[in-house]
């Protein structure tokens, strides 16, 4: 049985065209049928501003350059908001599966208990030519059961016309620690929820080995979970997330040095994950650089 056949598998209340485009993600690009994924998202211009995400390297303020980027570097998708998609879906038809991320949130001001507003459509993934559409939840906020039932409506009539369902889950709210926001046992609690609102993929944040709730930390102990290293902390994920029924991806994060970035994505092929989602670390690099970093990542999940 092929990699693809056995995570397709997994799926097993999906109709046809949601299973084609599933396939689509996995067999487009340098990663074709090796049943991993990178994934370039640009809504940093929407939920960061232009300055901060696009200052480093001039050409991402041009929609046209981060399509063209993705294609040229042979990645598997290219996500982002409503406008960069409308700005060059047409130009660039067929060429890259595309995700319509259809929330988002802006700095102008900011919450310990974020609700992003709802900023596109299934109908406008459709028009646009995508294969999924991405959304985000705040797992943690005030507002999380307002994102999980926008989460559920969304998800199930994207569904039903054959498009796949990407998450952001990434925990955040007042009742957090900022260390919790990325704590392993709050990372596959992230991961779950995910996976219950009906999402096929799953973008979550690399975890610390730091545990935020004490029940959490009694039971690891109890249990002999390994959680001291990154891959450890990666298969953990990757359990929570149905037993490896889902396709679980890891964020690249604020821009790093290349050696940090690696080390990273060796941990995440080493524990099971499906791939890596970044967007920072390519666009805010100049292009040559970052095409052959992104190189380098590809031998990476390949090996």
């Amino acid at each position: 049985m092929s990699v693809v056949k056995k995570i397709l598998d997994g799926y097993d209340s999906d109709n046809a065209g949601t299973l084609s485009n599933i396939y689509k993600l996995l067999m487009h690009g340098k990663l074709a049928g090796t049943g991993k994924l990178v994934i370039l998202p640009v809504d940093q211009g929407f939920e960061h501003g232009p300055t901060r995400s696009f200052a480093p390297n001039e050409k991402g303020y041009d929609p046209d350059y981060h399509f063209e980027f993705a294609i040229e570097a042979g990645l598997n998708a290219y996500a982002a908001p409503l406008g960069f998609l409308e700005a060059g879906s047409r130009k660039f038809a067929g060429q890259i599966p595309l995700i319509l991320k259809l929330n988002n949130s802006d700095l102008l001001m900011e919450s310990s208990n974020p609700c992003p507003a709802v900023t596109g459509s299934v109908k406008d993934a459709l028009r646009l030519g995508c294969c999924a559409i991405g959304f985000t939840i705040y797992p943690g906020s005030t507002a999380r059961n307002t994102m999980y039932e926008e989460l559920r409506e969304l998800a199930f009539e994207a569904k039903s016309y054959g498009l796949a369902v990407v998450v952001w889950s990434y925990p955040r709210g007042s009742e957090l620690s900022k260390e919790g926001e990325t704590a392993i046992d709050i990372a596959a609690y992230a991961a779950q929820i995910a996976a219950q609102l009906g999402a096929h993929i799953i973008k979550v944040k690399l975890p610390t080995d730091f545990i935020e709730k004490d029940d959490n930390a009694k039971m690891i102990k109890k249990y002999n979970i390994p959680i001291k290293t990154q891959a450890d902390r990666v298969r953990y994920v990757v359990k929570s997330a149905f037993n490896g029924k889902r396709i679980v991806i890891f964020s690249g994060g604020a821009s790093k040095d290349l050696e940090s970035l690696y080390k990273e994505i060796e941990a995440i092929h080493e524990g099971g994950g499906f791939g890596s989602i970044i967007g920072r670390n390519t666009f805010q690099r100049p292009k040559e650089d970052a095409l052959e970093m992104l190189n380098k990542i590809i031998s990476i999940y390949k090996s």
